[in-house]
């Protein structure tokens, strides 16, 4: 009888202790589902690890997502913003070719918004938003954050336009933490650093008084009747700085950008002119933009080069004259890709001293290493010079 009581305590310690063990084990168990991360606004965040349903702030942010998420980059994504399709439909069409179920995305529009629809998002069963770090004010003005918090959706900052020198590789980071694709990511920041270096290496014995004073005329043509928006000391005003020449913006302007009489650039005769440009033509209608993309073609960029310079006091001035002005695919400022960019402005800048470099090539190169899609198309152009 004492031995079977015996027998009936040791059976109920083990049940007990198994309980306890139990109890201790699931809290870390659902810990390990979660990450803690510090998004680019500064704030602390916790996320579920690999998401499996994403909403993003503004479509383009899938440029970042796709070096991550190679095999699908669409695979997380339930809902997003259409500015991918109307700003830059030469990549959406290169995507849907290849992933049709990219059509079953939710059009949820701006975040900040008054009609976007916090119900679709939580109906969406959604597991994390990005936001762009640019619209950190406006979050918090159409009070977008509070209402997600109180859904229980967590919100992470992500930046790629504002200052992406300094943000690119930590948002690559994030993105690589909470998606669980940290070996991703930092393949792609040791190839990012390598092409950044690249420039970087070579301008740094060059005295200011010897850099080419450089205008970037910001969506050159988008509008004809327009003219004219140009970067400050940010975003590609700062890849001018860093690829050896003088931004002309930087000292006008100290946010991202900022508008600028004509009269003013004819007056100044700065030593190099780029405008940006994209196929803007369903946005934009009229448009005199230069189409860059993945389905231009050199021909109908040269044209639209041309009719860029020719606008009335453009063609005077010496950057049109000495072959000098460029032209540069404007989706370059809200992507990871940005170096290639770089490359091209400094082979631009000082074509002897990276004579050896090859922009393409390298863009050519991301594409086979990183992306689920082929290189195509035209992302940059120069006129000749007309003297």
């Amino acid at each position: 009888m004492k031995i079977t009581n015996l027998k009936v305590a040791a059976t109920g310690f083990a049940a007990t202790l198994a309980m306890t063990i139990g109890l201790a084990v699931a809290p870390q168990a659902a810990l390990a589902d979660k990450v803690t991360i510090t998004d680019i606004a500064g704030r602390t965040v916790e996320v579920e690890k690999n998401p499996k349903k994403v909403v993003l702030g503004e479509g383009r942010m899938i440029y970042s997502i796709a070096v991550l998420d190679r095999d699908n980059p669409f695979k997380r994504v339930v809902g997003w913003k259409d500015d991918l399709i109307n700003y830059d439909p030469d990549a959406y069409n290169k995507y849907k070719a290849k992933f049709p179920e990219v059509t079953e995305i939710e059009n949820l529009g701006s975040p900040y918004a008054a009609e976007y629809s916090l119900e679709t998002v939580i109906s969406l069963d959604t597991d994390v938003v990005f936001l762009n770090l640019g619209n950190l004010l406006k979050a918090q003005e159409s009070g977008i954050l509070t209402k997600l918090d109180k859904a229980g959706i967590p919100v992470v900052f992500l930046d790629f336009r504002q200052r992406p020198t300094q943000h690119t590789v930590p948002s690559l980071q994030i993105l690589g933490r909470i998606f669980d694709e940290r070996d991703n990511a930092d393949e792609f920041v040791d190839y990012y650093q390598k092409n950044m270096m690249t420039v970087f290496s070579r301008i740094e014995a060059i005295k200011d008084e010897d850099k080419p004073v450089v205008f970037i005329e910001n969506a050159a043509g988008y509008n004809p009747d327009k003219c004219c928006s140009t970067f400050g000391s940010a975003n590609l005003g700062r890849l001018v700085d860093l690829a050896g020449g003088l931004n002309w913006g930087t000292k006008k302007f100290p946010g991202l950008r900022g508008k600028v009489n004509p009269e003013v650039i004819f007056t100044d005769d700065p030593d190099v002119i780029m405008g940006t440009g994209a196929n803007w033509s369903k946005a934009q209608p009229g448009t005199m933009a230069v189409l860059f993309g993945y389905e231009a073609d050199k021909d109908a960029v040269n044209q639209r080069l041309a009719a860029l310079a020719g606008r009335k006091g453009w063609n005077e001035l010496k950057a049109v004259k000495t072959g000098r002005f460029h032209s540069i695919y404007h989706q370059f400022y809200n992507s990871p890709y940005h170096f290639v960019a770089l490359q091209t402005f400094a082979k631009w800048f000082y074509p002897e001293r990276f004579s050896d470099l090859d922009p393409e090539a390298t863009f050519v190169e991301l594409h086979d290493k990183f992306l689920p899609i082929d290189y195509s198309g035209v992302f940059w152009g120069s006129l000749p010079a007309t003297q």
